[in-house]
């Protein structure tokens, strides 16, 4: 979804800001007589996205696409797990690096929303009237998640948060009159949506606000017309796990966040 999610993006070209540019991105698919077996994408500066065509792992595949990427910087990979060891093993021997686990992710998806999910107020799209938060819940959401510590910058340039909302796929949910936690929807493809960017502020946790917010995003997308909602949580935290499988998420592989570290000379 995210190889296809992205390629789509690019394609429509309604954005070329930072890393939606396709001018910059690594594609590359490895072949051989049965057709293509892996397929890679890079969208700099995040990982290398990689696909196992049927989810089958062909080492001669690994091998032949980490022979042609000398030239080519990986900050890291992402995808299945047992594809995303068997690439770091292969890169790390052939340019002598080591790797790292940053992330141990969890891939969900869902058909129905579990009927007895609590509710709590009402979502609607985040708007330019949100700026006055919105950009310290983006930043706060990239700390906890893609970064995985606390820290946090404050935001500077209102550009890339303004873009954000003008893509109408956000949105808070408001309860008694305050806008307590948010959640997206990303990647359409044609009969599975994404969701995404979900943060609660820590004030407002621990009341069933992020399970309403996601519940009542995800009924969305259903409501839209598409089958299926997916997710990545990571499975360092338990709790956003349980509350999404409550919700009617269930889980269909494991994933890795694979960081690549080089020795500086």
């Amino acid at each position: 979804m995210i190889l296809l999610g992205n390629v789509i993006m690019g394609h429509e070209g309604k954005d070329r800001t930072a890393w939606r540019d396709p001018a910059n991105w690594f594609m590359a698919t490895v072949s051989d007589s049965r057709g293509i077996q892996l397929t890679a994408l890079m969208t700099p500066p995040y990982n290398l996205t990689l696909y196992a065509t049927g989810n089958h792992i062909h080492q001669e595949a690994i091998e032949c696409l980490v022979s042609a990427l000398n030239e080519v910087h990986i900050p890291g990979v992402i995808t299945e797990k047992t594809l995303a060891e068997e690439v770091a093993k292969a890169y790390a021997a052939q340019y002598q690096c080591t790797w790292k686990i940053s992330m141990d992710q969890r891939i969900y998806e869902l058909t129905a929303v579990h009927p007895n999910v609590q509710q709590f107020g009402n979502i609607r799209l985040l708007n330019e009237t949100d700026m006055h938060y919105f950009p310290y819940w983006v930043e706060a959401f990239s700390a906890a998640t893609q970064y995985g510590t606390t820290e946090m910058k404050i935001p500077q340039a209102d550009g890339d948060y303004l873009y954000r909302l003008s893509t109408k796929k956000l949105y808070v949910l408001e309860a008694c009159g305050h806008p307590v936690s948010m959640a997206g929807l990303t990647r359409p493809m044609q009969n599975c949506m994404g969701v995404s960017f979900v943060y609660t502020p820590p004030f407002f946790r621990g009341r069933g606000y992020a399970t309403s917010c996601v519940a009542q995003v995800s009924q969305l997308a259903l409501d839209m017309g598409y089958k299926k909602c997916v997710l990545y949580t990571d499975l360092l935290n338990p709790t956003s796990n349980s509350i999404y499988m409550k919700m009617g998420y269930a889980p269909v592989c494991d994933s890795l966040m694979i960081q690549f570290e080089r020795d500086i000379v």
